[in-house]
């Protein structure tokens, strides 16, 4: 092993390591008062690990050249397109967080210093070609998460977002550690390629009845990080009593990472017996589906039905990776980055609902008349609602028609056909948002006044999402085939 080329495939890793262990110095010599510049200088980092990943996107860089540590991390093109994504959202999100925090009396070093080294777990997660480094990853992650979700220690919601994350994950890690035992005890290697070759029968390989129930266990595992139903009952409550940075990140970079991961495991390390898990996939996109749209139905608290918003998508999304093609796991990736987009306008938006106190606003309820008390925020918060339903000519819509067209050039018509349905159902709840913005009675609830960068990013979003988003589709669509292609040619 060339140590100098792994290093450098590294890179991005690196710049989050050292700036996580030198603000951590700094954090612990200056305290809470140097909070502001530790958290601007953790999002300059992070910016600084997506420009590091993104020439490895550009290039489509693939195949043993991008394989460091004895094949235990690929810093390929899916890797690095998962990566800017994940890095540049928890930038986002890092950056909206002071102003609220600062109201909550919560503003502390530690809190970007948390942030930091659960992005790099994300990273490891979907850099990951060995189960220990899979693993390793995926703790990595968690653990900050853990605290993070309980980050409020004054408020009792936050603490039990905390814990219930807490347990819920350690049963997760559990499924996951006993499926990876499984794999291992049945295909005698660690390595993804390694366990390719061992279930693949045109090299002689065999699915014994011990690998299928870790294959199943795995991707039990990795479902409860994506919120993929019947693994989701976290979500709703997590999401609700996490500070709302906190969901903002939940919602964007460790999802990302999660479904990254869950496409190389399914798509490479799994690829040679697609039939073993494919009707698991299947279930899981259109139960998440369904689940999504009707659980969201009767909730009045917007960050709950965000929640189930989460869900939905998720379902959508893993309807790309139940069709096992190149083409799947590209649109794939085209609605992820395009749900990235809508979680971080729409929790920008969140953000920005405050009372006269400063208190959040978080009943539907008490969005009542905000189009004329408020008229720029209800309609970008109204563009997002209408995007995340994929009404066109939103940006929205694009990413659920990749994955449906995906679906049916693969011949798998009926899930096109039922998921299209199902999205139907879910626009009841996105358009109830905008109804009581534009047609109920005003409530005079939500103050004005808003923070200068919750503002921006919420303008951003809607921008992106408009039909001037579809300029953008060539270019994205690009990345996304040369990411899926990258994942592929390691098979």
């Amino acid at each position: 092993m060339n140590w100098a080329v792994s290093l450098r495939l590294l890179a991005a890793e690196e710049v989050l390591s050292i700036a996580g262990l030198v603000l951590l110095m700094i954090a612990a010599w200056g305290g809470d008062r140097k909070a502001r510049a530790i958290n601007w200088v953790s999002v300059l980092a992070l910016i600084s690990a997506a420009a590091l990943s993104a020439p490895t996107l550009l290039a489509g860089a693939s195949g043993a050249g991008v394989s460091g540590f004895y094949g235990q991390f690929s810093a390929d093109a899916f890797a690095a397109f998962a990566k800017v994504l994940i890095y540049l959202s928890a930038a986002v999100a890092l950056a909206m967080a002071p102003g609220f925090l600062e109201r909550e009396g919560a503003l502390r070093a530690e809190y970007p210093l948390l942030v930091l080294f659960a992005s790099l777990g994300t990273g490891l997660m979907v850099s990951a070609t060995h189960l220990i480094t899979l693993y390793i990853g995926l703790e990595l992650n968690s653990l900050a998460a853990y605290v993070l979700a309980a980050f409020l220690r004054k408020d009792d919601r936050s603490a039990e977002a905390g814990l219930k994350y807490f347990v819920l994950g350690a049963l997760a890690s559990g499924i996951l550690l006993y499926g990876i035992s499984l794999v291992y005890g049945f295909t005698g290697s660690l390595e993804f390629g390694g366990i390719r070759r061992a279930l693949d029968p045109a090299q002689g390989g065999t699915l014994a009845t011990g690998a299928l129930f870790g294959i199943v266990f795995v991707l039990a595992g990795l479902a409860f990080k994506i919120s993929a139903v019947p693994f989701h009952m976290w979500t709703p409550d997590v999401y609700e009593g996490a500070p709302t940075p906190v969901t903002t990140l939940f919602s964007t970079a460790p999802k990302v990472a999660a479904l990254g991961l869950t496409m190389r495991v399914a798509l490479f390390m799994f690829g040679t017996q697609v039939h073993a898990w494919q009707q698991v996939m299947i279930f899981l996109a259109l139960a998440s589906i369904v689940v999504g749209a009707l659980g969201a139905i009767g909730q009045d608290n917007i960050k709950r039905l965000l929640a189930y918003s989460s869900i939905n998508n998720v379902g959508f999304m893993l309807i790309g990776l139940a069709v096992a093609t190149p083409g799947g796991a590209a649109a794939m990736l085209v609605y992820l980055a395009i749900y990235v987009v809508m979680s971080l306008g729409s929790f920008a938006a969140v953000l920005m609902l405050r009372d006269a106190n400063g208190d959040p606003v978080e009943s539907v309820a008490d969005l009542g008349g905000l189009s004329r008390s408020r008229p720029g925020l209800a309609g970008g918060l109204a563009m997002i609602m209408f995007s995340l339903a994929g009404i066109p000519p939103l940006f929205g819509f694009w990413g659920k028609f990749v994955v449906f067209q995906a679906a049916v050039a693969a011949g798998m018509v009926p899930l096109a056909v039922i998921g299209i349905a199902a999205s139907v159902i879910g626009a009841f709840y996105y358009l109830k948002v905008v109804k009581v913005m534009y047609f109920d009675e005003a409530t005079g609830k939500v103050a004005a006044g808003n923070e200068f960068v919750h503002g921006l990013v919420l303008t951003a979003s809607a921008l992106a999402l408009s039909p001037l988003g579809y300029l953008a589709t060539g270019w994205l669509g690009g990345l996304a085939q040369a990411a899926a292609t990258a994942l592929f040619h390691t098979a």
